[in-house]
């Protein structure tokens, strides 16, 4: 499902396995129970990595688990949202190094993350929801605005159903940088996670700002937590 390993004061969080790394509830309560094992053993400046092996970084949800039932649905995306929630409010950076196909949620996933690294060939990123005849949800739209500035690239991003590859997403500002392969995609990772970790930003602080700037995302998770607006 997912490994951990601590190397100093960064966390890497790798997604396992050659598949597709779709978001069901096993891969789901996967990650948040390493999240939990980050946050209890975070020192004061730490940063996670989030990646994954094989060709894809997550496929988005498991629609083919879901479609036996609304309710399987409601659980997986309930799940989902604790994820983004969790890693919204860690005390640490955190850096997707994106090494694949990252498609609706997994898409959301590598969003949720301060900063989005990206292997340069065979990936993209990819709102699939258009294309599969589903509606984004409210909270998928909320982080979307929060992280994709250009009204155009958003556009593009969930009207069109664009297959955005890593120089494009660089050149509209929805990642941060590319990179020839996925050894150096982790290893830009790893760079940039010491130099963050080299600012010893105390974490609860910086959570906090997190959570004020993605406020909306929050407002949303929680409203898709309780079914109406409180």
């Amino acid at each position: 499902m997912c490994s951990l390993e601590k190397k100093g004061n960064i966390f890497v969080l790798t997604l396992t396995g050659s598949g597709e790394h779709r978001l069901n509830p096993t891969l789901v309560d996967s990650i948040r129970s390493a999240l939990r094992q980050i946050r209890a053993q975070s020192s004061s400046s730490s940063v996670l990595i989030t990646t994954a092996q094989g060709k894809f970084f997550s496929n988005g949800y498991d629609l083919k688990w879901a479609q036996s039932s609304h309710s399987r649905l409601h659980l997986m995306d309930a799940k989902f949202r604790s994820i983004v929630a969790d890693l919204i409010s860690l005390p640490m950076p955190t850096i997707a190094a994106v090494t694949g196909h990252a498609s609706g949620a997994g898409f959301i996933l590598a969003l949720s993350h301060d900063y989005v690294l990206m292997k340069r060939h065979r990936g993209f990123l990819y709102m699939s929801e258009l294309d599969n005849q589903l509606v984004i949800s409210a909270w998928f739209m909320a982080l979307i605005k929060c992280k994709i500035g250009a009204p155009t690239s958003r556009r593009d991003v969930v009207l069109r159903a664009d297959k955005v590859t890593a120089d494009e997403a660089v050149k509209t500002g929805i990642i941060d940088s590319a990179y020839d392969s996925a050894e150096q995609t982790v290893e830009a990772a790893v760079g940039l996670g010491k130099k963050l970790v080299g600012r010893k930003w105390k974490g609860d602080v910086y959570a906090q700002i997190r959570m004020e700037v993605l406020s909306d995302v929050l407002d949303e998770i929680h409203i898709g937590n309780t079914g109406s607006k409180l």
